[in-house]
């Protein structure tokens, strides 16, 4: 099982991850997207969004130095494991509480405003199911991991995750991990493989285009007509050829 657990799936997972990705790109482009429903309410969104998204920005930099960095490589820099801790504990809980109040304020939104709650479909659902699982296990791993049963991840979870990426993981090191972090890692991966078929992807993309794109003209109402010239009160000259005299034409000589 463990072989399963913590090695089939996690690369499953990842392998999920990127071809849905490519994918979601080569034949979905127009469906990149959030889509946005600021138009339907904002007063909350204005709320909500900014406390989720700079709380996930300081979860996610904790966990690469957590996940990603060798506890040898911050003890090489004077970094103890007693003020590594500490860190953990004091910015990962205020970064936690920001993230889980501003997911909660979303997902009201969400739910109680009508038109919004009309715009979310099953697959958003299920997406926004995960999503909170996974942090809400987050927040209570930096809670029981760090305060209660002081269990050092950096020495098992840590250690899995990088050898991950040289293509030698141990399982051992996850099935010894408390409960919590083993549920953690197991709806991660679960959400890394359904990310590329929701609003999740809009994550990868950025206005590069904007450096370049050329400048936007834009015209007043009354000059936006081709053509168009400011009108003079009175009478205008009329801009018709003048008539020819009569008989001179040649139809009036026949």
């Amino acid at each position: 099982m463990g072989e399963l657990l913590w090695v089939a799936l996690p690369y499953l997972s990842m392998g999920v991850f990127v071809v849905g990705h490519w994918w979601r790109y080569k034949y979905d482009k127009f469906g990149w997207t959030t889509r946005s429903s600021q138009m339907y309410e904002s007063r909350l969104l204005q709320i909500g969004s900014p406390l989720f998204h700079f709380g996930l920005l300081f979860v996610i930099g904790g966990h690469v130095l957590g996940l990603v960095i060798p506890k040898s490589w911050t003890e090489a820099v004077g970094l103890s494991q007693e003020a590594y801790h500490f860190m953990a504990v004091s910015v990962g809980a205020v970064a936690g509480v920001c993230t889980v109040v501003g997911m909660l304020i979303l997902l009201a939104r969400r739910r109680f405003t009508p038109a919004v709650f009309k715009a979310t479909t099953a697959n958003d659902k299920l997406m926004y199911v995960l999503l909170a699982s996974v942090i809400l296990l987050g927040l209570a791993n930096t809670a029981l991991g760090n305060v209660i049963s002081h269990y050092d991840y950096r020495e098992g979870v840590s250690i899995w995750f990088r050898q991950l990426f040289a293509f030698r993981p141990d399982p051992d090191l996850m099935s010894a991990a408390p409960l919590t972090f083993q549920l953690h890692a197991l709806l991660a991966c679960l959400l890394f493989a359904l990310w590329p078929f929701t609003r999740l992807v809009h994550v990868f993309s950025a206005p590069v285009g904007y450096l370049w794109r050329p400048y936007v003209v834009y015209r007043s109402r009354q000059g936006s007509r081709l053509g168009a010239r400011d009108s003079r009160r009175g009478w205008e000259r009329s801009t018709l050829p003048e008539t020819r005299a009569h008989g001179s034409h040649p139809a009036a000589r026949r």
